[in-house]
């Protein structure tokens, strides 16, 4: 068993009936690795993260954490820990005996017992917290105690149901930055579920993106972002135009409306191809320029550190979606709705997907 293959998931399907939850999913996850689970409501992403734990088991197909088969053992012997949206933490109980629980049912000494609560509480940046009340506490430092009550058991694997959907903006992305920050520090393998993906993104090493069961692609930020394997991947990955496209050489596709894109394509001449181009790759100017395809904008919205625009071009009903940072030069001059404008992006800006 290498590093490469921490956690395991060979060919694994979850019916429930006649719904296939998870179909044939085979995937790889790396020691000391955050890894997550990207996709909309209902892709199967949470079931495949219980079935991990040990919630549910698969209908076929087999599990196994560092080389150990753990496809039908139960959740307690597994060698994992769950933190879940609602945090589940015992009203009942103050925060130190929250942490704990874990650590009781274990029989440790008293004088150890207190002491890895105690480190717990540093680690989430809670010393001095241990006697109060669960009530006392704000949504933040509910999510820090459930992952302090989680990681105190030392897991060799933390897996997180979208722990962060609870809070509002501004401490989501705060918690974002401190669950990275803490994963770095603990070196233990986190299985992250979320359908938000700025989150998956900004947090993660890995992401596998899922829909309706399956596995669609698994590759870095970067890379999913920048060269998505499929259409589905492309617009789920943010806000992203497309082109239906006609191979003309190995490395020209005809755009139709948006005209001549030079990318490397293994299609043979006259194939078809699919034209993925990000709104943030395409350059807004007011004056012509060459090469540049002219439109009109339709509509504007500021967003404080950038603006996106909507724009209408000859021979396409769809508007195209552009997008720009407001440096000073723009917020001096701006598109208003109405504007002519002119579109124009440099070689190598758009990516070729298969057609669906």
């Amino acid at each position: 068993m290498s590093d490469e293959d921490f956690i395991r998931i060979d060919r694994v399907t979850k019916r429930f009936g006649n719904v296939v939850a998870v179909d044939d999913a085979n995937l790889s996850i790396r020691r000391g690795e955050f890894f997550s689970l990207l996709g909309p409501s209902g892709c199967g992403k949470t079931t495949l993260l219980r079935m991990i734990a040990g919630f549910e088991f698969p209908t076929q197909g087999e599990l196994y954490v560092e080389g150990a088969r753990i496809t039908d053992t139960p959740p307690h012997l597994r060698p994992s820990n769950m933190v879940f949206q609602s945090y589940a933490i015992f009203p009942h109980l103050d925060v130190f005996d929250n942490i704990a629980y874990g650590l009781r049912r274990a029989r440790l000494k008293k004088t150890e017992l207190a002491a890895r609560v105690n480190d717990a509480l540093a680690m989430i940046k809670l010393e001095g917290f241990g006697a109060r009340r669960v009530d006392e506490l704000s949504g933040g430092q509910r999510q820090r105690v459930a992952l302090a009550r989680a990681l105190v058991c030392r897991p060799k694997v933390l897996l997180l149901d979208e722990p962060l959907g609870a809070l509002d903006k501004r401490l989501r992305e705060s918690m974002q930055i401190e669950l990275r920050q803490l994963q770095k520090s603990v070196g233990i393998t986190f299985v992250f579920v979320t359908h938000d993906q700025e989150e998956a993104l900004s947090m993660s090493d890995r992401i596998a993106v899922m829909s309706s069961g399956k596995i669609l692609q698994v590759a870095a930020p970067r890379l999913l972002y920048e060269e998505p394997n499929c259409r589905e991947v492309a617009d789920f990955i943010g806000t992203i135009n497309f082109f239906d496209g006609k191979v003309l050489a190995p490395d020209t596709v005809d755009a139709g409306p948006i005209g001549t894109v030079h990318a490397a394509t293994a299609d043979s001449p006259g194939g078809k191809t699919l034209v993925a181009l990000r709104p943030e790759k395409i350059v807004l100017a007011a004056d012509p320029v060459p090469g540049a395809i002219r439109g009109k904008v339709i509509a504007t919205a500021y967003l404080g550190e950038r603006s996106h625009y909507t724009v209408a071009i000859p021979g396409r009903e769809e508007p195209i979606a552009v997008s720009g940072q407001n440096a000073e030069k723009i917020v001096a001059k701006g598109h208003s709705p109405g504007d002519t404008v002119y579109l124009s992006w440099a070689d190598g800006a758009a990516v070729l997907l298969p057609c669906d």
